[in-house]
């Protein structure tokens, strides 16, 4: 019987170390808990092929996916959030937002600007559930308030995709809040002067978020199982102490009661909000 020792079991060692998959290749699926090969699931528009789960998508992967290529022009990238309460939790609020910037590579939670989907000129934002669980604070208020006053100015078509986990900022206290206020007086003025607002919900769309602008659209559409509503369901069990419905704040949920009008998947998202401008807009 052959030994495996000296030369023979360094030469073992060594073929194991060109066997070894790198880091990264594989994932484990948060819907169906299959492996899958990470390549597969990113040409997939991040989702996963054997059971449709939707991961999360970044503002600018997002950008990718649904706007003609090349034709996003970013607005108002100069905006920088402030710290009127000088709050500090684990670190000062300061800090946490320059930490986010150079993790995420975004300047807040929030772009906006304009673009084209299909040769379709909208104006377009997005919130990013990475950069502080996409929560709205002073600037992400701003930046979707002026983006609305654009598509009103310019009578185009427009479009949010809300990925906001967080809802109102508490770093920014009531400044946060009157976001919520702003946002919805200018979707006000812009509906009365004919615009066509398409909101887009994903996973997840909850607090000020949900409660404001997300809810306003002329035609609101959601992503599959996207977790969509106001406070959680743990904490809404513990107020009010109901055993909520199965499903409860799914977006199939939503769209049995009424509340949302379309599930669509992300590979038909695109194509869908097009069809949906060319029949709503003159």
């Amino acid at each position: 019987m052959a030994k495996i020792g000296g030369d023979s079991l360094n030469s073992w060692h060594g073929h194991s170390e060109l066997k070894r998959v790198p880091e990264g290749v594989w994932m484990r699926c948060d819907g169906c808990s299959a492996t899958l090969f990470r390549k597969q699931v990113d040409q997939n528009d991040k989702v996963c092929p054997e059971c449709n789960h939707h991961f999360p998508v970044t503002a600018v992967e997002r950008i990718n996916q649904l706007l003609d290529q090349d034709t996003y022009e970013d607005w108002f990238s100069n905006l920088q959030p402030a710290d009127p309460l000088q709050f500090d939790d684990r670190r000062p609020y300061p800090e946490r937002v320059k930490a986010e910037q150079e993790r995420t590579g975004l300047n807040e939670a929030a772009l906006v600007g304009q673009g084209f989907i299909k040769g379709i000129r909208i104006v377009f934002g997005i919130t990013d559930s990475n950069f502080i669980m996409g929560s709205m604070g002073s600037v992400v208020g701003e930046k979707l308030t002026r983006a609305v006053e654009a598509a009103t100015r310019q009578k185009l078509p427009l479009v949010i995709v809300s990925g906001s986990g967080g809802g109102a900022r508490m770093h920014e206290g009531i400044f946060s809040l009157m976001q919520m206020a702003k946002i919805s007086t200018a979707l006000g003025r812009y509906r009365r002067e004919g615009g066509l607002f398409i909101s887009v919900l994903t996973h997840p769309t909850m607090g000020g978020v949900a409660a404001s602008f997300a809810s306003l659209g002329d035609i609101i559409v959601a992503e599959p199982k996207a977790l969509v509503g106001f406070a959680g369901p743990r904490v809404i069990e513990q107020t009010v102490r109901v055993q909520l419905p199965q499903g409860f704040q799914t977006s199939e949920f939503l769209l049995e009661h009424g509340f949302i009008d379309r599930i669509v998947h992300r590979r038909d998202l695109r194509s869908m909000i097009a069809q949906l401008i060319d029949y709503a807009m003159p």
